[in-house]
């Protein structure tokens, strides 16, 4: 189980693909490295409903789980494939940035 704290850049539609599997794309701009990383990640099922309780710019902490597959295309050749396979996402509490020296100027006048 993995977690990471960052703010929802884009919710996809949920796709169908049979009576019983569906899934839905999102993604992620983490906010723990130093340079913030566009990551995707991917609910399904019922999880997919979940995902319409958030809106693109909210903070949030996703737990989830990495999967990997093996594929051989007709020709023989085999790739590999992985999947951030989220299981819960929950809202953080955003920190108040440091107000800025025009903000705070504004604050010490005497009237």
């Amino acid at each position: 189980m993995f977690k990471i704290k960052g703010t929802i850049k884009m919710i996809g539609e949920t796709n169908v693909i049979n009576d019983k599997f569906r899934k839905r794309d999102f993604v992620l701009t983490s906010i723990d490295d130093m340079y913030p990383q566009q990551i995707s990640f991917q609910v399904m099922q019922d999880k997919c409903d979940d995902l319409n309780n958030f809106k693109e710019g909210m903070s949030v902490e996703v737990s989830f789980n990495l999967r990997g597959r093996e594929w051989t295309s007709p020709t023989g050749d085999v790739k590999y494939f992985n999947t951030l396979e989220a299981w819960r996402i929950e809202t953080t509490q955003e920190t108040a940035q440091a107000p800025t020296p025009e903000e705070k100027v504004e604050e010490d006048l005497p009237f």
